[in-house]
């Protein structure tokens, strides 16, 4: 069978075509495009690629995964910060549907790229699986018996929202947030918070990968953020084995690109915070779909079928 996946990003939108073989999935095609202001504008960027796919293969349905907030369940993107206003209240899902004749389903990125991870990725297999984005925000995407779970109005899993401290750097627009000292974003302003108490200077143009090349060379300074956002993660990730009791976490990002040295210090934390009876069942996985998790995540959407 084949799926078409939207991938709909702040900086890029990209369209995939996948072959399902009842085992796997292999993606045949794929184009990136930049995203445009305008979303009409966008798909009219992505319309010829669309059209030649749908002309030559029998495809089954569409799969769109963008960042939240969304109404999946009417298919409208509600106010996605990374996208432009005029993005905000777009019927995505019928406008698949009366310009390529194309059924569709909408999901944020990360309970789609939960799906992908279990049904292609680290958690193949699983009947309870929690998805963590560790990227420019931090989300998480539940997988419970078995289904994935949404939320009433879809917004589970936004775990990054859980203050962890009074004060700290800020993420979801709150200081001490999970997601303030546990991603891509909240690691730099957190170098940044840490500098200023020390009366460091930092550069302007510091990223945050740099401060994880300046902390594998040995810089005392730089290893104490990435340590603390690490210990940070470590109570999070406990709080997550507590609430779901899963078979596996699964997390992207930072993360991934890190197991080694997140997974040294968050251990014995781990060990001493969560209940032993949960931790005991669960493991803790680095994604194993990589960098492309976004084509994956919207095939895997397209694919599901409850």
């Amino acid at each position: 069978m084949y799926y078409l996946g939207f991938d709909i990003g702040g900086t890029k939108c990209a369209v995939s075509l996948g072959k399902w073989n009842n085992q796997n999935v292999e993606i045949l095609f794929r184009k990136e495009i930049p995203t445009k202001n305008c979303p009409i504008e966008t798909f009219n960027g992505l319309a010829p690629f669309v059209k030649d796919l749908i002309s030559k293969y029998p495809i089954k349905r569409a799969g769109v995964s963008c960042g939240g907030p969304l109404d999946s369940q009417n298919g409208v993107i509600i106010s996605t910060p990374n996208l432009s206003e005029k993005w905000h209240g777009f019927e995505i899902v019928s406008y698949i549907k009366s310009r390529f004749n194309l059924d569709a389903k909408l999901e944020n990125d990360a309970n789609a790229s939960a799906v992908a991870e279990w049904k292609f990725g680290a958690g193949k297999g699983a009947k309870n699986l929690v998805f963590m984005t560790f990227g420019t925000g931090l989300g998480a995407g539940l997988i419970l018996d078995g289904k994935l779970y949404s939320g009433t109005n879809g917004n589970a899993g936004e775990i990054g929202h859980v203050r962890l401290e009074d004060d700290g750097p800020i993420g979801f627009n709150k200081k001490g947030s999970a997601e303030g000292f546990c991603s891509g974003n909240g690691i730099l302003r957190l170098a940044e918070i840490t500098a200023k108490e020390q009366g460091i200077v930092l550069s302007d143009s510091l990223t945050t990968k740099e401060i994880f090349e300046k902390a594998k060379s040995g810089d005392n300074f730089y290893l104490s953020v990435i340590t603390k956002s690490a210990e940070k993660f470590a109570k999070v990730v406990s709080l997550v084995i507590d609430l779901f009791n899963p078979e596996i976490i699964v997390a992207g990002g930072v993360f991934m690109r890190n197991y080694e040295f997140f997974t040294s210090v968050m251990t014995p934390i781990i060990e001493r915070e969560s209940l032993q009876d949960s931790y005991s069942v669960c493991k803790i996985l680095p994604a194993q779909i990589g960098e492309n998790i976004g084509d994956y995540a919207s095939l895997a959407i397209a694919m599901l079928e409850n």
